[in-house]
């Protein structure tokens, strides 16, 4: 049975939480250099693609990823070139025509591809690793559109918490394979992640200031005392508003996506939002 086409929005304020799980069992199957390698794939792979990575948890048996593709029409040829030589390195001599540089634009935009990228080069290298065969990811990963703004700080928010929600470590940034444990040893220099979210208040502040209130902000959700002495404790437990839900924004955006959703798979019962209580001013949609 073919499989039933994905979903994806064509807006700019779309992000996806992107989470997959590996097929093996148990809770520890990604150990240290496992968690290493699938690191440095998404961070290469996202200077390849059309990308913009907000943030990523890398746990034992699945991980999260945060991102938002980007238009496509921004990029010229000669960058679009210059990403297929990274792509392939420089020993390798290519012979660029339009087809060929069409066909890859509309590749490098394309979430599916870079998140097929990622777990299938792991599925290799871990199977070589190993000498196993067959599939190391269950199924195919789950995608869930966020909106830039405050939907996607709060959504970030909840990935940071994944190894204090399971008992690994006290403080996300105490964690080398999250986003803020990365951002915490690395500071705010050149890197893959962006804090671009979307956010008003946040448009004229520096990346030392935006990593800051990022911290903070995770901290109060997180209910982890010091900075902001939170004890809210809101995203300590596991909330499926960001792993099960289809959409997650203000009312406007999901209401325009239930219309192109309904258009998708061609159904004409209405899907409506429903307001997340105690969280923020945000709707979603289910499935």
């Amino acid at each position: 049975m073919p499989r039933i086409p994905r979903f994806f929005m064509n807006d700019p304020k779309a992000a996806y939480h992107v989470i997959s799980r590996t097929a093996l069992p148990g809770h520890d199957v990604l150990g240290p250099e496992e968690k290493d390698y699938l690191l440095h794939l998404i961070q290469w792979l996202s200077q390849v693609y059309f990308v913009e990575v907000y943030g990523y948890a890398i746990m034992g048996n699945h991980f999260h990823l945060l991102c938002r593709m980007l238009p496509e029409n921004q990029f010229s040829d000669e960058e679009v070139k210059r990403r297929i030589r990274l792509y392939y390195g420089q020993k390798r001599k290519i012979f660029f025509y339009e087809e060929l540089i069409k066909k890859w634009r509309a590749r490098l935009g394309n979430l599916s591809r870079y998140i097929q990228d990622v777990k299938q080069r792991f599925s290799r290298w871990y199977n070589k690793r190993v000498e196993r065969k067959g599939y190391f990811w269950a199924d195919r990963f789950k995608s869930v559109i966020v909106e830039t703004g405050e939907a996607l700080l709060n959504c970030l928010a909840y990935i940071e918490l994944n190894p204090v929600r399971a008992g690994i470590v006290e403080k996300p940034e105490n964690y080398r394979w999250c986003s803020l444990g990365y951002r915490s040893r690395v500071g705010t220099g050149k890197n893959f992640l962006s804090l671009n979210l979307g956010l008003t208040s946040w448009e004229k502040k520096t990346e030392k200031e935006r990593l800051e209130l990022l911290r903070r902000f995770v901290y109060e959700k997180g209910g982890l005392g010091e900075p902001e002495k939170g004890t809210g404790e809101i995203f300590r437990q596991r909330v499926n508003y960001f792993t099960e839900s289809l959409v997650i924004g203000g009312r406007n955006f999901v209401e325009k996506a239930a219309i192109k959703i309904k258009e998708f798979q061609g159904i004409k019962k209405e899907k409506k939002g429903k307001k997340i209580k105690n969280l923020m001013e945000m709707e979603i949609v289910f499935l």
